[in-house]
């Protein structure tokens, strides 16, 4: 499901692989990016630049994995359309995740407080 790319020497990128990210989803996606957490990855960017849609289950997803790096590294989300960005914003999750125009800025911000 899940699509990654290593940028620097700790940071991978991550692509849900779906245009929904829904309770349908959701779950599969929360255990494949915990198996990364789980086998070292500590400073992941997700990249929501495919996803059109995002429920309280995604979000609940992504939550998830942030409670699962707690604090041995950083999780940050880029890509995010204005349906999503409205989604983040109605459930207060603008003020937990840092939001990046894209995987590249993403990159070199997390790059740069590492």
């Amino acid at each position: 499901m899940i699509h990654t790319s290593k940028h620097a020497p700790h940071i991978i990128a991550v692509r849900p692989g779906v245009e929904r990210l829904t309770a349908v989803n959701s779950k599969a996606f929360k255990e494949e990016v915990v198996a990364l957490i789980e086998d070292g990855a500590s400073h992941l960017v997700i990249d929501f630049a495919e996803v059109s849609f995002l429920d309280s289950s995604g979000l609940g997803a992504l939550t998830g994995v942030l409670k699962r790096i707690g604090h041995r590294g950083d999780l940050v989300v880029c890509g995010l359309n204005s349906d999503v960005t409205q989604m983040f914003k109605i459930c207060r999750m603008d003020r937990v995740f840092k939001s990046y125009r894209d995987v590249d800025a993403a990159v070199l911000a997390m790059s740069e407080s590492l």
